[in-house]
């Protein structure tokens, strides 16, 4: 799994590549965490995990989007999801984080 960040109009944009899964879950964890400190600094306080990129997510993936969440609550973080493919969304919905988490078809949308 790759990561990479950026910011747009205040927000930041946290962006996963590969697959969360057992080997990845850890460091997808941390770099969560990470995106929420720096989205608590930035002038829109607002993260939005760009999903375009992930193949895949274990269960492990979603207890970090729930730490994050938490942690980003806890911050004043507002925190969105974006771009998931077909096998993301499917993922969400049947964990149903699409009913916890904002999810946009872009990253226009989310911000």
């Amino acid at each position: 799994m790759q990561w990479s960040s950026s910011k747009q109009h205040g927000c930041v944009i946290a962006s996963p590549d590969g697959r969360v899964d057992e080997a990845t879950a850890e460091a997808f964890t941390e770099h969560l965490a990470a995106s929420v400190t720096m989205a608590a600094d930035s002038p829109g306080k607002k993260l939005i995990v760009d999903f375009a990129g992930l193949d895949y997510m274990s269960s492990r993936g979603l207890r970090a989007l729930t730490l994050a969440k938490r942690q980003a609550d806890a911050a004043g973080v507002a925190m969105a999801l974006a771009r998931p493919n077909e096998v993301m969304r499917e993922i969400l919905a049947i964990s149903r984080y699409d009913k916890l988490f904002a999810v946009s078809d872009s990253i226009e949308a989310a911000i």
